[in-house]
């Protein structure tokens, strides 16, 4: 079992860069691959992107493709979404998880999730 937890969120100005990081407990940690996702007031839990588990292959939203880099360290077990040029837009709780299906989209291909953080971008 993998535990998750979330860090990093804030209220931040557009044009900012925020890092997320996500720990995860367990010794498998490396077995997973990883995501992040969104989830804005109203609105569906929508994809960001994902991690392989070795670290070399990477999948996008198009809304996030050239401003976001999600990496990940197998040895501090932990995966990071580095967030540059915010925009309001950008504005809702982040999520990382951990599935066994690689690079995914859908939410429901993972199976473990962390408590979310919130990112707040003001214009």
């Amino acid at each position: 079992q993998v535990q998750l937890v979330e860090s990093g969120g804030g209220l931040v100005q557009a044009g900012v860069s925020l890092r997320l990081s996500c720990a995860a407990s367990g010794r498998t940690f490396s077995s997973y691959a990883m995501g992040w996702f969104r989830q804005a007031p109203g609105k569906e839990r929508d994809f960001v992107a994902a991690i392989s588990w070795s670290g070399d292959s990477t999948y996008y939203a198009r809304s996030v493709t050239g401003r976001f880099i999600i990496a990940r360290d197998n040895a501090k077990n932990t995966v990071y979404l580095q967030m540059n040029s915010l925009k309001p837009e950008d504005t809702a709780v982040y999520y990382c998880a951990a599935g066994l299906r690689l690079g995914s989209y859908y939410s429901s291909d993972y199976d473990y999730w962390g408590q979310g953080t919130q990112v707040t971008v003001s214009s």
